[in-house]
């Protein structure tokens, strides 16, 4: 059993008192890492040079994206170090991050290898259990709800659970519940977190949004309590708010458009009888185009790291058994069915605009100075499908790539290699442990390993 602490009224009341909030009606506006104002996030370490101390205050930040399905074997490359790393065409999104990136290959999960294909792939994908068939789910609880429940105390919200594509329902041929299929966080061994789907309501659970007034700007409701904090800080952390002021009404706009859509489709829904989420996009409310449904979620990952509102973060950009479309990429054929030739240049260009889009979080984070570096350099981001070759369901090695480098705690810059390492040397849920530890989250065993993945 994982010992999992979960924020208390008392815990909450300390979390907020160490921060500096913004408060209007009906809203309140957490702020990002300010040298100006002490108290945030964790104490710094004794001793040590004042790039320690800072460092040491700065925190870190877990993110986990996932596309089903597989990529493009042929094009999913990587050699070399750091800026001189080569990355095959799937890849090449990532290419200004090679000097903070890891390229890792050849691990698998144990208990989701031959059993069955799809959410026999998926269901234990991050928590590494053996998952049961039927109607009874039961697997384990995923690593980044595990990294949730132990630091999760130390922010207002621990954890941000988002997706750009509905859950299914019913169960597969394999008869495994496609429950398992449509998320990759688990609360527990029976309970999938809720994706939220809908950017409008995911920016109001960053900022407690809620009531008659939630279609007013949440800044114009601190703009007072902005104004009084400013002659507080230095010039550079005034910018800095500036910065991010800007970045939030940048997404509040976006989000105005999108509130109106979705508003709008629960009304149809109810003169339907239908829920909302069983219409098809979109009359459902979701962005019609996958390339802003995208970026709004990772915007969104971004605002709520930079105000440090939570630091666990999980993206479904395409389940497995993915039903999307992609007509602005010249695609014929939906996800799944486009997965089914993985050699052909259609799949590659989902593959990388999937990849493109892990880019632009990393850019969005690289570009938000945070200490002596940026959130990225504070935070890892961990992309991964529940297989390898969609045409072959190969799952028997696992495409993983991580960009960042949790403060210095991770080296980067690298292409690691686990296929020819033996089994027992190339377990996913190793690799975990060693993310974990990082984090802060120190266990002995994790899914089926009980030692560290070697050389990560």
């Amino acid at each position: 059993m994982i010992p999992m602490r979960r924020p208390t009224v008392k815990t909450q009341a300390r979390v907020m008192s160490r921060r500096t909030l913004l408060r209007g009606a009906g809203v309140t506006m957490a702020l990002p890492w300010l040298e100006s104002l002490s108290g945030f996030g964790t104490t710094p370490a004794v001793g040590g040079g004042a790039e320690e101390a800072i460092r040491a205050t700065c925190p870190k930040r877990f993110a986990v994206v996932f596309m089903g399905t597989g990529v493009s074997p042929a094009h999913w490359t990587a050699e070399g170090r750091g800026e001189s790393m080569q990355l095959g065409r799937s890849l090449a999104p990532l290419a200004p991050f090679r000097e903070r990136l890891n390229v890792i290959g050849g691990l698998y999960n144990r208990h989701s290898t031959g059993i069955g294909i799809h959410p026999a792939q998926t269901g234990g994908l991050l928590s590494g259990a053996a998952i049961r068939k039927g109607s009874i789910m039961r697997g384990g609880i995923s690593m980044d709800q595990v990294i949730a429940g132990q630091i999760g105390q130390e922010t207002l919200q621990p954890s941000l659970v988002l997706a750009c594509e509905q859950p299914m329902t019913g169960y597969h041929e394999s008869n495994f519940s496609n429950a398992y299929s449509s998320h990759i966080s688990w609360h527990n061994e029976t309970s999938p977190v809720p994706n939220e789907l809908y950017p409008s309501l995911a920016f109001d659970s960053l900022f407690e949004n809620s009531g008659s007034l939630r279609n007013l700007s949440v800044l114009d409701r601190v703009r007072e309590q902005a104004s009084e904090l400013r002659p507080r800080i230095g010039s550079g952390d005034r910018a800095k708010l500036d910065e991010y002021f800007t970045a939030v009404r940048e997404v509040e706009r976006s989000i105005e458009r999108l509130r109106d859509a979705k508003d709008t489709a629960d009304r149809r829904g109810r003169d339907r009888g239908v829920p909302t989420l069983a219409m098809k996009r979109p009359d459902n409310g979701l962005p019609e185009d996958l390339r802003d449904h995208g970026r709004l979620m990772c915007d969104l990952i971004a605002l709520a790291f930079q105000m440090d509102k939570t630091r666990v973060a999980s993206l479904i950009l395409a389940r497995d058994l993915s039903s999307l479309v992609y007509p602005f990429l010249d695609v014929a054929d939906a996800h799944h069915a486009a997965s089914h030739h993985d050699t052909s240049d259609d799949y590659e260009k989902i593959v990388r605009f999937h990849v493109g889009q892990v880019a632009y979080l990393a850019g969005k984070l690289a570009a938000l100075p945070e200490g002596e570096g940026t959130v990225l350099d504070h935070s890892c981001l961990m992309f991964l499908s529940n297989m390898f070759s969609g045409t072959k369901h190969d799952n028997s090695h696992l495409p993983i790539v991580t960009i960042g480098g949790l403060g210095g705690a991770l080296e980067t810059g690298r292409v690691l290699r686990y296929r020819d390492a033996g089994d027992d040397q190339r377990k996913v849920c190793s690799l975990y442990l060693g993310i974990m530890d990082r984090m802060g989250v120190r266990l002995d065993s994790f899914g089926d390993a009980d030692t560290r993945l070697a050389g990560f």
